[in-house]
């Protein structure tokens, strides 16, 4: 079948996109899970918006600059900002209920923000509630939706995307499907960590077929790790949101020193890569497996009232957060890299459009500001369909890179094909909080020879392991041609940033 908009991805930025594009055209959802299953539903802080009679649009691209380490895009960050307020009546349009104050919307902090602007809705259950507000609009639409169908590649003819091969992950039926637009929006590649706060599905399924099919990918080297989640023998790894701290919520050692003070004169609400770093130093010079995020200097009654799914989680865990701090440390949790586009979606192959987080246009810069994510997802995607729309059979890309690299050739030798738990350690200990040359080298060497020895994919599994590698070997081999430390990047023989290196650095597969 033939579609004006096909769709890869059923999170914030997928669903919101399909809701625009369907007043347009034919649209098609393709999903390798339930149309339900996203990152979208685990986030917790919500969403940044410049509302406050206190606030201005400058001073939150202020706060996103500064936090992004001197990489941020300013035009990409600027078109962020100054319309974020649309884009927030657009989910209120359809049906976010986000939370109020006194009749008027309510207002959080967290940290690097020098305002309150952070919406949220049920507390910290910000995006279960947009992903259940638009997925349950999605299905009463006109658009079609198809769960458990993956993206096997996209299909090119005559230089530009032409559609999408997809592999059904119950029956293993494969189909094509035919578009004059093709937009990506599959979400990151957290599940490439040991610790991470993303759900399995976040396998950077985008980026994979993206550059296999000759699109750019920047910026791979900046992974976010989430300064504080839940350490707690036999409970599954849970994000303890931002906001917990930008509501006085302190970090104190086991002795119950308090010690973010010592690092930054923001303390506890520092960018995310500085407490998380913080964090790793005090673990290493302890041996402790956690850190402690205290909050039971604050009401109890105001502690659930805002956290009341995080007060849940821990309570039926055998924690309550109103009298006990909480255990907590780093988890993988975000993709500030991946397919290299435009402020309008445009990537490098005509009729090939990326947003939300497996796009890059580089407004996170080296380090995302907190809950600037899901408002990247809504001001990109809503640029991306009124740039498919204006283009209609004549597509245009973006201007190719003139200094863009290729992975190097995978190179075989005796080593058996890696699972998922392998790869996850291998990341997790050689290229992630703290990385150098040494640990790196070794990283893309053991990946390199994993990638050669793996067999061809066969269904969701075999897939999501290949994207996984290719993600994995994007990552460590960015990490280790970039020679300094900038935000989320940080090389203890490089411990400093470096003037030149302030640029991104882009990989495009070889033709």
């Amino acid at each position: 079948m033939r579609y004006d908009y096909i769709i890869a991805g059923s999170g914030i930025a997928g669903l919101y996109a399909a809701l625009l594009a369907r007043e347009h055209g034919s649209v098609l959802v393709l999903t390798k899970g339930s149309i339900e299953e996203s990152n979208t539903r685990y986030a917790q802080g919500g969403i940044a918006a410049a509302l406050g009679p206190d606030d201005s649009p400058d001073l939150h691209l202020r706060d996103t600059i500064e936090a992004g380490a001197g990489l941020v895009d300013e035009e990409a960050a600027r078109v962020l900002v100054s319309e974020a307020a649309q884009r927030i009546g657009d989910l209120v349009r359809f049906g976010v209920p986000f939370d109020t104050d006194g009749g008027a919307v309510a207002l959080g902090r967290e940290g690097a923000h020098s305002r309150s602007r952070i919406l949220h809705a049920g507390g910290d259950a910000t995006g279960a509630h947009i992903e259940l507000s638009l997925s349950s609009l999605a299905r009463l639409s006109r658009i079609d939706i198809k769960e458990h169908c993956l993206v096997e590649e996209i299909a090119v003819e005559g230089g530009r995307a032409a559609g999408v091969a997809t592999l059904d992950t119950r029956s293993n039926v494969r189909e094509t499907f035919e578009g004059r637009a093709v937009v990506l929006a599959t979400g990151g590649c957290g599940q490439l960590y040991r610790v991470t706060t993303n759900p399995e599905v976040a396998t950077g399924d985008g980026v994979a077929v993206a550059y296999r099919a000759g699109a750019e990918v920047m910026d791979m080297e900046f992974i976010q790790f989430h300064p504080t989640a839940l350490r707690l023998p036999g409970a599954p790894v849970f994000l303890i949101s931002e906001a917990v701290r930008g509501e006085g919520g302190l970090l104190k050692d086991a002795q119950g020193r308090r010690f973010m003070p010592e690092y930054d004169e923001r303390a506890e609400l520092a960018p995310r890569d500085i407490v998380a770093r913080a964090i790793h130093t005090e673990l290493v010079q302890s041996g402790s497996d956690c850190v402690y995020l205290d909050v039971t200097h604050l009401p109890p009654e105001r502690v659930s009232a805002r956290f009341p799914q995080i007060y849940r989680y821990c309570l039926e865990h055998g924690l309550d957060i109103t009298k006990q701090p909480v255990p907590v440390s780093p988890a993988a949790h975000y993709m500030m890299g991946g397919v290299r586009t435009n402020v309008w979606g445009d990537t490098t192959l005509p009729g090939f459009y990326a947003c939300g987080e497996c796009a890059c246009t580089g407004v996170h810069g080296a380090n995302r500001l907190a809950s600037n994510s899901l408002l990247e997802t809504v001001v990109f995607a809503r640029r991306v369909v009124d740039r498919a729309r204006a283009a209609g059979e004549t597509p245009a890309a973006a201007p190719r890179s003139a200094d863009a690299v290729a992975l190097p050739p995978a190179q075989r030798r005796e080593s058996p094909p890696p699972g998922r738990p392998a790869l996850q350690e291998l990341l997790w200990e050689e290229a992630g909080i703290v990385r150098d040359g040494e640990t790196l080298r070794h990283a893309c060497a053991t990946l390199s020879a994993w990638q050669a020895a793996l067999p061809e994919a066969n269904g969701r599994p075999g897939h999501e392991l290949a994207n996984l590698l290719l993600c994995g070997r994007l990552v460590a081999e960015a990490a280790l041609l970039r020679e300094e430390s900038r935000g989320a990047h940080y090389r203890r023989d490089f411990p400093q940033p470096r003037d030149e290196w302030r640029r991104h650095l882009v990989f495009r597969r070889d033709e």
